[in-house]
């Protein structure tokens, strides 16, 4: 049964926002104009930033390290990074650009793409889909700056991209990027991801940075890597991480308060907890960047002639006995 209007009046509907003057207009719109006002804004990129879990970030994790200390280690290790890129560039000027066209030609120009690629662009759209979900959903979005969100991107972007020149230069950067996903499945930071599904993600997607190269590599052409005695690409991206950690995620850390890939203070899990902890990870970062980006390549091409032995094997015909 429907409930009846006490009376007549009440089934008109309301036309008083007619009759606003200029001032109930304004009061009007307020609520919806400061939605998107530059506070809320800022909110949603750290509001949900909790310091009082450790590692997380907060005035404390802030002055973890003296500003002396933080203005040197940042003046060292910029200068080292802009050297690091400057010389490779200049070398993989002079090495690599007949290389470069010699890929692009042996590249069969096909108008679709493989089944395998498209599918692993969806999933890998909807793992990183979610995990940006859950950054608005904890008003995080800030923690989408750092490394393993950049490197996912452009592994997007190599997935939708079809073979190019820049797919070919971020495909060989990305393979030298790889040392923060080690680490990540290594000593994860799980103690803020609280949410349903959250703490998944967090490993379906750092093991989806490896699917996605392997893949690649599979399919060769543009997706070639240098050979294994050319360390200048590895060089090139410890320049560019040292920049970025350096410049970007150290400013917007202070300025916010948030550890941005523990460049204000080590993560609960760093075995080199400490003062002197970001000269401990700039050395073994480079040693990784150098190093890890050729041994994924290497275990690659050495693993397809040892499973393609191992098929052989057991497709051996079984010998007959009279």
């Amino acid at each position: 049964m429907c409930r009846q209007p006490d009376s007549i009046l009440a089934l008109i509907p309301s036309c008083s926002y007619l009759f606003l003057d200029s001032d109930g207009e304004e009061e009007r719109r307020r609520p919806t104009m400061s939605r998107y006002s530059l506070q809320n804004l800022l909110d949603w990129m750290y509001g949900g930033v909790d310091p009082s879990f450790a590692g997380n970030g907060g005035p404390e994790c802030a002055a973890f390290l003296s500003g002396q200390q933080r203005f040197l280690e940042s003046l060292v290790f910029l200068s080292v990074g802009i050297v690091e890129i400057l010389l490779s560039l200049w070398k993989l000027r002079q090495l690599h650009s007949r290389e470069l066209e010699g890929h692009l030609l042996q590249q069969p120009q096909t108008k679709q793409e493989s089944l395998g690629k498209n599918v692993l662009l969806v999933l890998l759209c909807l793992v990183f889909g979610l995990e940006v979900g859950f950054k608005f959903a904890t008003r995080t979005v800030i923690y989408l700056l750092n490394p393993c969100h950049v490197v996912t991107v452009m592994q997007i972007f190599l997935l939708a991209c079809p073979p190019c020149r820049t797919a070919m230069i971020l495909f060989r950067l990305q393979m030298h990027m790889l040392n923060g996903a080690l680490l990540a499945l290594l000593f994860p930071v799980v103690n803020t991801r609280l949410l349903p599904f959250e703490m998944e993600i967090y490993y379906i997607q750092h093991v989806m940075l490896y699917v996605v190269p392997i893949y690649l590599l599979r399919k060769g052409g543009i997706y070639t890597p240098e050979p294994l005695c050319n360390f200048w690409w590895a060089l090139l991206s410890t320049g560019f991480m040292f920049v970025y950690h350096f410049s970007i995620l150290q400013i917007l850390g202070l300025v916010t308060e948030v550890n941005l890939n523990n460049m204000l203070c080590p993560a609960v899990s760093d075995p080199f907890y400490g003062r002197w902890y970001r000269i401990w990870a700039s050395g073994h970062q480079t040693v990784m960047t150098m190093t890890h980006g050729k041994l994924v390549i290497l275990l690659f091409y050495s693993a397809g002639p040892i499973f393609k032995c191992s098929v052989d094997l057991l497709r051996l015909p079984a010998k007959k006995i009279d």
